[in-house]
């Protein structure tokens, strides 16, 4: 995925009934948190290795972290406690939807072998636009028309 990981937040959000909007703001950062990576591929590696492969982008480190967050969100305020859990929420979408044509490495630790369902061939001149013409795209087209479409009813009920 490219782009439906902020709107994928937000529809993750919308999955409970009233949301706070505490953990409107913690789904979508959770959604999103594992590209910041990019920053540091870009800014700092000079794109030594694939960004899937950093330590954001690994569901066995976020597990080992899902392990020490759980025991302190569940002594804190419930707002607090739901913002904790719809982050990590968001988080494991993310990984979910890489995985449609991106690499996860989901046995790591155990092992540093990359899963994906679909492979995007280099069928133009660049990444984006072969990304662009995959039938996965279409799947990201779909994820913001329906957080649209959320965000409207949600303006309409209001």
């Amino acid at each position: 995925m490219i782009t439906a990981h902020l709107p994928s937040g937000y529809i993750l959000a919308r999955t409970t009934r009233r949301p706070e909007p505490l953990v409107v703001w913690a789904c979508i950062l959770g959604a999103v948190w594992p590209d910041f990576d990019l920053l540091f591929f870009y800014l700092v590696d000079d794109r030594a290795f694939h960004h899937h492969r950093y330590w954001v982008h690994a569901p066995g480190f976020w597990l080992m972290i899902l392990a020490v967050v759980t025991p302190i969100a569940l002594r804190l305020r419930s707002p607090l406690k739901q913002a904790a859990f719809w982050f990590m929420g968001g988080w494991f979408l993310h990984m979910c939807l890489d995985t449609v044509v991106g690499d996860i490495m989901w046995l790591w630790p155990y092992s540093d072998q990359m899963f994906r369902l679909a492979t995007v061939q280099p069928t133009h001149s660049h990444f984006v636009l072969s990304f662009m013409a995959h039938w996965s795209f279409a799947l990201e087209i779909m994820i913001w028309l329906i957080a649209a479409a959320l965000m409207l009813a949600r303006r309409r009920a209001a």
